[in-house]
């Protein structure tokens, strides 16, 4: 019988949809230049059933658990974002921009790792051995335990593997691997998840963890499909501006944990420091009673952050008025001006209104409403916030303050930081106690957060 050639066909590197002819947007995700050309093998003829034996079920009551427990990092931060520490035979993602720092904070982890628990291997797809230890130099690392495999031959990596028995490894990253039996280039669709899943069955097999760095899309995605990110254990996102020093680990998808953490750490000569104190970093540099500015106390997590909003608006002059976003939503700050506009009776029309989060933070919760609110009803008045004033609160269509969710804890970072005034919805908060000298105005609409807050004369408490 003939053998079949090999075939071509474009395949979206988005989704893994299939097409005889490129197209310049596919018809299954609508991404647009996604379909790339691959050379696809025929299929291997299925082998005949030889009688072995296949796995058997099991009842759930008589499974025991290990006695194997979480590796535990010597990095609070990176310990908080993974539930406790990385568990025995894991897969983690860990994504990012280029040049956000993932190599360095993978590098940092690898050698805390050497030090304190057992060797670890750390795969190299993009630099030499030579490359990695003038970083491990700059960051003052000493590279003991730390075994460096500078291999793209994904076969060749697990023979290794095999051997080293290490206690941890690292690839950095899963975009330059590739399996010989995979007839597409490295990057592709194919050899991404097919990397994947054989770095995922060699890790739960021999019950060794696994972390992989992925470069992102310009939509910030993880390049490659999205099954990458189904496949795998924990997804881990390091976001930053290039402006400032800060980072934040983002967990997005925990099997071990929960999800929706956050670590924070500063990019210093030395690597990636976490910060003791995140939200008295964000506000080392604010200033007292400037106009346009509003703290509010957000939830990253099960961590509160004081995060300071600032605003500024100024006439359009002859041109349409423009808002700029920067930090929070889009769609989010225009219901916001409309309620000005609306219930406030400020003339936010003819305003150019530019809205930005201080850090390089992204909030994304609705309990920074009021915030935003009050922030540019500021630079309309030209009137600063009362003294040591925070601000939250979810504002509704019609102009009412909704209650958010953990008071408490928003309320005892406020009070721990030293601010006094605390301007929050009068729904549902009969119950709760002002901590330290912290004094709680109840406002039942943004009309009434803006008198609290931008009052000549403070109300009485």
């Amino acid at each position: 019988m003939a053998k079949s050639n090999p075939k071509t066909l474009f395949v979206c590197q988005q989704c893994s949809a299939e097409s005889a002819k490129w197209l310049g947007r596919c018809t299954e995700c609508g991404q647009f230049n996604t379909m790339v050309e691959t050379i696809v093998a025929p299929p291997s003829p299925a082998k005949p059933w030889t009688g072995g034996k296949a796995s058997e079920s099991q009842e759930l009551s008589t499974i025991t658990l290990s006695d194997t427990h979480r590796l535990a990092l010597p990095m609070r931060e990176m310990n908080r974002v993974l539930g406790g520490g990385i568990v025995p035979g894991s897969l983690t993602l860990i994504g990012g921009d280029p040049g956000i720092g993932k190599s360095t904070l993978l590098l940092q982890i690898a050698q805390v790792v050497a030090e304190s628990i057992g060797p670890v291997v750390y795969v190299s797809g993009e630099e030499s051995p030579m490359q990695i230890k003038l970083r491990a130099s700059r960051l003052g690392l000493s590279g003991k335990g730390l075994h460096l495999l500078a291999e793209t031959d994904l076969d060749a990596v697990l023979a290794r593997l095999d051997q080293a028995r290490p206690s941890l490894v690292i690839v950095d990253s899963i975009q330059t691997m590739s399996l010989s039996t995979v007839t597409s280039a490295a990057g592709s669709v194919g050899q991404v998840r097919e990397s994947a899943l054989r770095l995922m069955q060699w890790a739960k097999s021999h019950g060794v963890p696994v972390m992989i760095a992925g470069h992102v899309t310009k939509d910030g995605a993880i390049a490659g499909p999205r099954v990458l990110e189904h496949m795998v254990d924990v997804v881990l996102y390091l976001e930053g501006e290039g402006f400032s020093p800060f980072r934040i680990l983002r967990g997005v998808k925990n099997r071990f944990g929960s999800t929706n953490e956050v670590g924070i750490f500063e990019m210093r000569e030395r690597g990636l420091a976490e910060v003791n104190n995140p939200s008295e970093a964000f506000l080392a540099h604010r200033q007292e009673s400037a106009i346009g500015s509003a703290i509010v106390p957000t939830l990253e997590g099960t961590r509160p952050l004081l995060i300071e909003i600032q605003a500024l608006a100024t006439p359009a002059g002859l041109g349409p008025s423009r808002r700029i976003a920067n930090g929070v939503d889009f769609n989010r700050l225009l219901l916001i001006l409309a309620v000005l506009t609306k219930h406030i009776g400020l003339p936010m029309g003819g305003q150019d209104v530019i809205v930005n989060v201080v850090g390089g933070l992204h909030i994304e919760e609705p309990a920074a409403d009021a915030a935003i609110a009050l922030a540019v009803a500021s630079s309309v008045r030209d009137t600063p916030l009362r003294e040591g004033c925070v601000v939250m609160g979810e504002i509704g269509l019609s102009g009412e303050l909704r209650p958010v969710n953990q008071t408490e804890r928003r309320l005892a970072e406020a009070a721990a930081l030293g601010f006094k005034l605390c301007v929050m919805p009068g729904q549902g908060s009969s119950k709760v106690k002002a901590p330290g000298e912290l004094k709680l105005l109840y406002a039942e609409t943004l009309r009434d957060a803006v008198r609290l807050a931008l009052g000549n004369k403070p109300p009485a408490l």
